[in-house]
Formats: structure tokens, sequence, C-alpha cells
């Protein structure tokens, strides 16, 4: 009984130690929350207020706007964005953005020789290389905060591709940040550009207000930032959501370790009445016989 009660004691000091490792790492997850909030929040005025300019542009007559963002052509190869963590520890962050990318593929009916896949993460490189996906991009090692200059190599690979041609159409998928307690799958075509999709801020300047240079110039320029604008901030809010899931994973698993804790205590001081109770009644059992 004594080795009996040593191995709970060892297996309680065990989940301890494990439950002490979890709550630490859950707090370093929600300082890195918090501070890429803040950072996000200050980006998102940015964004909006470059789809606005995008917006006012596209509605003037434009009709000879240089370069392909904003042309259709056949759709012969389609790219995916897929943004992933490095990491694991991140609860189902990884796999649910995966089984969506996946099933997506499926109701698409698109084959392996239809699609490239652009990985920003290790797991999902790792998981499209082993199922013979060609992987025609990857970026591992993004920030825990990243900032623009950091990840501009990969904002500018991916509309330098489609300007290659090496994808028709642009899908990005990711994890979209949406509370502190809940993701969701975010998967939208960014490339080419649609501009139908701009809702400009009534407020501004109309674009029918003559510019110089011409809107057809303008855009020309404004179009190539705003569409990194769109994977750059695609990498935030998923890099967000990361730490978030990271948060809520390892909260889950200071929680597990707590009622295993307690579960061990209550076996353990059950087993240890059990030994007193045997001594007492031995002690008791060895006196009677002397007398």
């Amino acid at each position: 009984m004594a080795a009996s009660l040593q191995e709970i004691q060892h297996r309680i000091e065990s989940t301890k130690s494990t439950r002490q490792i979890t709550s630490a790492m859950q707090m370093v997850s929600t300082a890195k929350l918090s501070k890429i909030q803040r950072s996000g929040n200050g980006y998102r005025v940015y964004a909006q207020r470059l789809s606005d300019v995008v917006a006012h542009l596209a509605a003037a007559n434009i009709s000879n706007v240089k370069g392909t963002l904003l042309d259709k052509r056949d759709v012969k190869k389609v790219g995916f964005l897929v943004i992933t963590s490095d990491r694991g520890l991140v609860g189902g962050y990884n796999s649910t953005l995966i089984k969506a990318v996946m099933s997506e593929l499926e109701a698409r009916n698109l084959s392996k020789d239809d699609v490239v896949i652009l990985a920003v993460g290790g797991n999902g490189a790792d998981f499209f290389k082993k199922r013979g996906f060609n992987v025609a991009y990857e970026y591992r090692g993004v920030s825990d905060v990243p900032d623009f200059m950091e990840v501009r190599d990969i904002v500018r690979m991916v509309t330098s591709m489609y300007d290659n041609e090496v994808y028709d159409e642009l899908v990005i998928a990711y994890q979209h940040f949406a509370s502190r307690i809940s993701n969701e799958i975010e998967m939208e075509q960014i490339l080419p550009v649609d501009t139908t999709k701009l809702n400009a801020d009534s407020n501004e300047m109309s674009a029918e207000y003559d510019m110089n240079p011409s809107p057809e110039k303008i855009l020309e320029t404004v179009l190539p930032q705003y569409a990194q604008s769109l994977v750059y901030g695609a990498i935030l809010d998923a890099k967000t959501a990361e730490h978030s899931a990271s948060v809520n994973s390892m909260s889950s698993a200071s929680d597990n370790a707590k009622d295993v804790i307690d579960s061990l205590e209550l076996h353990y001081n059950r087993a240890r009445q059990a030994a007193i109770t045997t001594e007492i009644t031995e002690i008791t059992g060895g006196m009677a016989a002397l007398e």
C-alpha cells in the first residue's frame, strides 16, 4: 500500500508541474494576443481607407487600366494561400482550417493538378506536401506580432505569381479572430480583385471629381498595394486567431490538470485512510492475541 501511495503522490506532483507549465504558457499567449490586437486595430484603419480609395477609383469609368489584377481570365490553375501555424498546442486551429480547405477543393471538384498551394506556416506546408500537392511557395517562422516589412516578400510573391500566371485565381484561407473564445474560417477570392465587393464610405470624395494624375494611373499604382494589404491583413488576423487558440488550449489543459489533481488527491486520501485503518486493525489484532 505504501508503494501505491508513493506512486499516486508522484503522479500528483507531476501533474502539478504540468499545470504550472500550461498556466505560464497561457499567460504568455494572453500577452501576445493583447499586443497583436493593438497592432491589428491600427492596421484595420489603414486597410479600410485604402479600400475606400480603390472603390472610388473603380467607380469611375475606367476602361484602360494597365495591369492584370483586375482582369479575369480562364481559370486553369487555382491558387490557395493557406495560413496555418508553425507550432502545435493550439487546439484544433490548424486541423479545422485544413479540413475546410480540403472540403472546398472537393466542392469545387478540383484535383491536385488544378491547385497551386502557397503555404504560410509549417503545419499547412507539411500537410499538403505529404499528400502530393504542388506547394509552389512556403514561408515559415512568422513572428508573434508580424509587421509589413517582415512579410513583404510573401505579399509580393503572391501578386507576382499571379502576374506570371502561375495561377489564374487566388483564394486565401485562414482562421479569422472573431472573439477571445472563438475563431471563424475565412475563405475568399482575392485575385483577381473584385471591385464590386468594395463599399466606399459615402462621406469620402466622389469618384466624379477631377483627378491628376488620372484615375487609371492612380488605380494602377494602388491596386497592387490593395492586394498586398489583403494578404498582410489576413496574416495578421490569422496570427491573432492563433494566439487566441493557444490561450484557450492552455486554459483547457490547465483546467483538465486541476481535475486530474483533484481526482488523484481524493484517491490518495482514500488509500491513505485505508492503509491507516489496516494498520490499526493489525495492531488491535496483535494486542488481542497477546491477551
